[in-house]
């Protein structure tokens, strides 16, 4: 502790900035807990506690490195059961309190791990910040390091821990394997204090609850993903799951689109055609774009883009083609826009056809 700390707290109290007051208590119970005194530095922050003293809401908190999120309002969480399953896992063991607080979300893109992390914040009613790697990643050499420790600083004085979820999105921007980066020793000195800084989340701020999302966890560095309690693979989508989530998509989207006809049936038969479906987060902007960008005038517009953008050109996939691959006539016609009587003289030679 150094003399500078003993006057900001008799500024601090002279100045009755109890905020202020609060965050350099905290400050001086983390520089005990790093000597080693343990004892003092939870003897310290239990005064804190007692003493009542004002606690800022997440909006008052944000730094150059923390952001606050407004998880209130947030889409629909579609995830298949078996990820779901251990979304509930996380959140139990939240609760359970008995220090298993980091989570590392690994997935493709899209595949919902930054929703998943929002909620989580929600269903435990918590605030969630996420690391701002805009500013924390500096061209500088060294000044990422500083900046790593300044940020795990800073959520180390986080008021409310209890409160608090800390997301880290897309860390491999900052976490990928020290053996197989281009620059190897400041990769090195970046990771490694990552790891300290994880090491260094001890009994003052155990209540925090630490997520991170990485979409290349195949270049994860191995020892940091051993400072995470649990990992959980979102890339476990069957199509069937992919159909289900787009059903949603469509039924909460179409509603807002006047004059458009909703065929769930052509709409699945589409996305069974598809070569492979993308993660919902694609899949996502897919269905509302073609909805969005539909002809006003024909209701069948947006299963046609829907096509073309999953499956194939539709102007060049033949009358034949469709038919092979289990359109029915009438569905043909609203793929193609032809008449029933076109369709059908195309299709003769094949034989006896579906209506």
């Amino acid at each position: 502790m150094k003399k500078q700390n003993v006057i900001n707290l008799i500024k601090y109290h002279v100045e009755r900035n109890e905020n202020g007051f609060r965050n350099e208590a905290i400050s001086i119970a983390r520089y005990f807990d790093s000597t080693g005194d343990y004892q003092l530095a939870e003897y310290i922050m239990g005064l804190v506690a007692e003493a009542n003293l004002y606690v800022p809401q997440a909006s008052d908190f944000e730094s150059d490195f923390l952001k606050s999120i407004n998880v209130k309002i947030s889409d629909p969480l579609n995830l298949p059961s078996e990820i779901a399953s251990d979304i509930k896992g996380v959140i139990n063991a939240v609760n359970h309190n008995i220090g298993i607080n980091k989570f590392l979300f690994e997935g493709l893109p899209g595949s919902g791990k930054t929703e998943a992390a929002k909620h989580i914040a929600r269903l435990l009613d918590r605030n969630l910040y996420y690391v701002d790697f805009d500013n924390l990643v500096d061209s500088k050499l060294g000044q990422t390091t500083k900046n790593i420790t300044k940020v795990f600083s800073e959520i180390n004085t986080i008021p409310h821990p209890e409160k608090t979820v800390v997301l880290f999105d897309e860390i491999d921007v900052i976490a990928l394997d020290r053996v197989n980066s281009n620059d190897v020793r400041e990769m090195g000195r970046v990771t490694s204090s990552i790891l300290r800084e994880l090491d260094r989340l001890t009994d003052l701020n155990k209540k925090i609850v630490v997520i991170a999302t990485t979409n290349l966890f195949k270049n994860f560095d191995k020892a940091l993903s051993r400072r995470f309690d649990a990992i959980i693979n979102f890339n476990r989508y069957t199509q069937a799951d992919l159909i289900e989530i787009s059903e949603s998509f469509l039924s909460s989207y179409i509603k807002n689109f006047k004059g458009i006809s909703k065929n769930t049936r052509l709409f699945k038969k589409i996305l069974r055609n598809a070569d492979q479906l993308p993660y919902p987060g694609e899949l996502k902007n897919v269905i509302k774009t073609s909805l969005a960008f539909s002809d006003i005038n024909s209701n069948y517009d947006y299963l046609q883009r829907l096509y073309s953008n999953l499956v194939g050109n539709i102007e060049q996939t033949t009358i034949e083609e469709l038919y092979q691959n289990g359109f029915t006539v009438r569905e043909i016609e609203m793929l193609k826009g032809k008449s029933k009587s076109t369709v059908s003289r195309t299709l003769k030679a094949e034989g006896e056809v579906n209506e």
